[in-house]
């Protein structure tokens, strides 16, 4: 699950042609927090999977999805 979640992390973030930096000020996070949740070295927490997703412009699920999905 978490390299699914960390595919779809990345995916949709150079989709949106935004850097790491940005995703974690976007999301109100640590870039390096952001850098171990795109290697799938992290676990999310309920929370931080919402604020990514609202930061990445898309919803929870399609974050954690097998398929992923931009947009």
């Amino acid at each position: 699950m978490r390299q699914t979640l960390a595919r779809n992390i990345r995916a949709q973030r150079e989709h949106l042609g935004i850097s790491q930096d940005e995703l974690a000020f976007r999301a109100d996070m640590h870039r390096t927090n952001v850098s171990a949740i795109e290697r799938g070295l992290r676990n999310v927490s309920v929370d931080n999977l919402y604020f990514l997703a609202v930061a990445l412009e898309t919803e929870p699920q399609r974050l954690i999805a097998p398929s992923g999905g931009n947009g």
